[in-house]
């Protein structure tokens, strides 16, 4: 997982870095627009993590939101290895921002919908908020969540509701299995090296510049240089070879979640071409 939020605080004192404005994280030299704005409206900020406020393709206006973030962000703590939890109650709150970073309101959830940390690291919060009294009263419409695997290559954007800062790059390529301490992730997204995220940004929306869409969720980075500890996550191949990327960060996949969801945004993890972990 991306190092603890008081380390980061810390290293930021210590080294006197900024939190940089949107506007400053953009890749220096670049010349081709985004086809999509990609701006803060609809993430959020947790109490110790990011999120994003997000919806999928079938889903309807009056459906009840849904908050996407981290399952190492979960309000009571890590899951365990092959741990997945389902309906659980919850009222954590978010900070909504607008597209200029700034929080326009305070959401909060009635239960947790789901969360693992086992073959991905999602949690998803239902709200007491529909989308569209959300939209009524705010103005922000949620972020759609695409259900086609991302591309290599793909430029991207990490978008950190707790920080209100943003870090551009590309896919690098993926990972067969991305192994930390005692979980293993399958298929994550590695960013090439200028999305240098830090603790925080854990949960945070990895949006295709060019779609505008969910394609990941932020997650780990390797800190340190060691193999397969906490807060050094290592790659492993389908022969079972070890690759240690120090200073690189990762993201975990989410066009998989569209298909577990029903009419109304409920869970149905029995759903033709649901791939998610059980309980």
């Amino acid at each position: 997982m991306n190092k603890p939020l008081l380390a980061a605080l810390a290293t930021l004192v210590i080294t006197g870095a900024g939190v940089a404005p949107a506007a400053a994280s953009a890749q220096a030299g670049s010349t081709a627009p985004a086809a999509k704005a990609v701006d803060f409206a609809g993430t959020v900020a947790l109490s110790n993590c990011s999120g994003s406020v997000i919806r999928f393709p079938a889903s309807a206006d009056s459906d009840p939101a849904l908050v996407l973030s981290n399952g190492h962000c979960l309000e009571t703590g890590f899951p365990s290895p092959g741990q997945v939890i389902v309906n659980q109650s919850s009222s954590r709150s978010f900070g909504l921002l607008n597209s200029a970073g700034s929080q326009v309101a305070t959401l909060r959830a009635n239960k947790v919908v789901y969360s693992t940390m086992t073959d991905t690291d999602v949690t998803i919060y239902q709200l007491t908020r529909t989308y569209a009294q959300i939209k009524s009263s705010y103005g922000i419409s949620a972020l759609t969540v695409s259900d086609t695997h991302p591309v290599a290559g793909t430029a991207i954007k990490v978008v950190s509701g707790y920080w209100k800062r943003t870090y551009s790059c590309n896919i690098d390529g993926f990972v067969y299995r991305l192994k930390e301490g005692g979980w293993t992730w399958k298929d994550s997204v590695r960013y090439t090296s200028s999305c240098n995220t830090i603790g925080g940004t854990s949960g945070s929306p990895v949006i295709d510049t060019a779609t505008g869409k969910v394609v990941a969720v932020n997650n780990t980075g390797n800190e340190d240089g060691e193999r397969c500890t906490e807060n050094n996550p290592c790659e492993v191949d389908e022969n079972g070879n070890v690759t240690v990327r120090e200073g690189i960060n990762y993201a975990e996949e989410t066009y998989q979640i569209p298909a577990c969801f029903k009419a109304g945004n409920q869970l149905d993890l029995n759903r033709s071409g649901c791939v998610l972990p059980k309980p």
